[in-house]
């Protein structure tokens, strides 16, 4: 049983995934049994690699990558998405909920957005709310302090209930 590197298994796998050559073609050129390169093949479908990951996990694709697959399938029918997503090693309802995903993005962040925007309006007006209540209740307190004060210099003054 012969022993071949990981990067001509890569780049084997690579070329049938991409449909640059066909598995018979590759097994003629490289003199590896068919079988081999299929079981190289599905092993490599099996961990989600595909063309375009350069043997990335389907699930670790970039965001800029999804928004390119979902552009470059938004004009596609179900039997062209079929054949795309066989090319690219995805399924199709991937593609589907990253198309879902990116159309719901910016709704997503607008009702956010408003939602905060109405939460922040309403803290502003309980902190003004606050602020004033604050306001009153440190004048009052000046001004009970003010008249403890008169009141102890018109008790020195003119003697209060504490000389009788």
């Amino acid at each position: 049983m012969a022993s071949y590197s990981q990067e001509l298994k890569d780049s084997i796998v690579t070329r049938l995934i991409t449909g640059e050559t066909s598995a018979s073609d590759l097994a003629r050129e490289t003199g590896i049994s068919i079988n081999t390169i299929y079981r190289w093949r599905d092993k490599a479908k099996k961990k989600g690699i595909s063309s375009t990951t350069k043997f990335k996990t389907a699930d670790k694709w970039s965001t800029q990558d999804k928004f390119q697959i979902v552009l470059e399938t938004a004009v596609l029918n179900e039997i062209e998405l079929a054949e795309y997503c066989r090319k690219k090693g995805l399924y199709p309802q991937q593609v589907k909920e990253w198309k879902n995903a990116c159309m719901q993005a910016n709704g997503g962040v607008a009702e956010e957005a408003s939602r905060l925007n109405l939460e922040l309006k309403k803290s502003e007006k309980e902190n003004k709310k606050l602020a004033q209540e604050l306001n009153r209740k440190e004048k009052a307190l000046a001004e009970a302090a003010a008249l403890l004060v008169l009141r102890k210099n018109a008790d020195a003054i003119w003697g209060g209930p504490e000389d009788e």
